[in-house]
């Protein structure tokens, strides 16, 4: 369907008359008569009734016409968001990754970047469950994932980027809170919250609390509803550092294990652009500085 056509379908659903509707486009009766025939004849359905008097919306051109003004009005914003980009920027490049906090100081390093390269723009793209499958849609340049997700995928190149620790989520007014590392002995008695997706080395250190059988433990869909049972005092939760968006309402301390869970940044194999490997540099530059994973 050409898009072109909507201003028509909506101006003569205001007007009601074809005359009226063809002058204020500054388009010929004929002309307008033939977008609105082509588009019924597409659509499969009439749009409008035609009489003497001028023309009406059909109970199914009403319906039609609802979602004809919403695309209308969604295609001139991104058209003015299109031209805008265009006039500041020379390249866009977009990071994937499944939550905010996975990389929490991009803002900072989008920051040092826009000086270095002031006419690309850097767009983070959040996707809870589909960020690998969205990445190789080519709907990212960058993805942050976790080592064991890009396994064997091919026409990919990935780049550590740093071995994020497992921390113990608690409020901060648990008596937890006077330790600075946990350990498997802290948590007896109390209740864990566990599953939610967990990645591997995590599983394997909470299957191994679980085994010992001196906690209680309740299984999680994913992190936000773990955080909320923390939030309400029922439960902790064993977390990776990734996973730190540092509010103040809770408290993330160091768990005593040996397993880490390794997170990289990948790109597309065939992706040669400079700035987007430069980009790739400077975060891994800036995390290696970082102790808080």
């Amino acid at each position: 369907m050409n898009t072109k056509y909507f201003d028509s379908i909506l101006e003569l659903a205001r007007t009601k008359n074809f005359n009226r509707a063809a002058e204020n486009l500054y388009i010929t009766q004929p002309a307008l008569t033939y977008q609105i025939n082509s588009v019924e004849e597409e659509v499969g359905f009439r749009i409008f009734d035609r009489s003497g008097k001028g023309a009406s919306l059909t109970p199914a051109g009403e319906q039609f016409i609802v979602t004809i003004r919403d695309l209308n009005e969604q295609l001139k914003r991104s058209v003015e968001q299109g031209q805008n980009f265009s006039f500041h920027y020379r390249d866009n490049f977009r990071i994937s990754m499944s939550v905010r906090s996975a990389l929490f100081y991009l803002p900072e390093i989008m920051n040092i970047f826009e000086k270095e390269e002031p006419s690309v723009s850097i767009t983070p793209y959040f996707d809870y469950y589909h960020s690998v499958d969205s990445f190789l849609r080519g709907e990212a340049d960058i993805l942050f994932a976790l080592k064991e997700q890009i396994r064997q995928i091919p026409d990919i190149t990935s780049y550590p980027l740093y071995d994020s620790h497992i921390y113990l989520v608690c409020r901060n007014d648990d008596v937890l809170c006077e330790k600075q590392l946990i350990s498997e002995s802290d948590l007896e008695g109390r209740t864990l919250m566990v599953g939610g997706g967990s990645p591997l080395p995590l599983r394997t250190v909470q299957q191994r609390i679980i085994r010992n059988g001196k906690i209680s433990y309740f299984n999680s869909n994913d992190h936000d509803t773990s955080l909320t049972y923390v939030s309400s005092g029922k439960a902790l939760v064993l977390s990776p550092g990734f996973l730190n968006d540092h509010i103040d309402r809770f408290r993330w301390i160091p768990f005593d294990c040996k397993e880490t869970i390794p997170c990289v940044l990948c790109t597309h194999s065939d992706d040669k652009r400079k700035p987007l490997h430069d980009l790739i540099n400077l975060i891994i530059d800036f995390y290696a500085k970082k102790k808080d994973l």
